[in-house]
């Protein structure tokens, strides 16, 4: 359900009146840290293995996707969802000690 309420609010956030169905462009995002938390637009969407499983629905638009996990460097990226689904590859570094 949680991700159901993070798709609405990124459809309401971009200015869409609501995510009506073929208006959406598909998101999946795998990696490397089943674990980490991925944000869409400042929202938590989920953990990056529930991400690549169930992946989400996102309004036309430019939306920041980030991936974090303590111990782990930051991946953020800048994405332009059109018509064509999009795929992710997340790589998490480790931060050395």
């Amino acid at each position: 359900m949680r991700l159901h309420s993070a798709i609405l609010a990124l459809a309401l956030s971009s200015g869409c009146a609501a995510a009506a169905p073929g208006r959406t462009v598909s998101l999946r995002v795998k990696g490397n840290v089943g674990d980490a938390s991925v944000t869409i637009d400042d929202q938590y969407i989920g953990a990056l293995a529930y991400v690549a499983a169930h992946g989400v629905a996102l309004p036309p638009g430019q939306h920041r996707v980030t991936v974090e996990k303590v111990g782990f460097f930051p991946w953020d990226k800048l994405v332009e969802a059109r018509r064509e689904p999009i795929q992710l590859e997340v790589q998490l570094t480790r931060i050395p000690d």
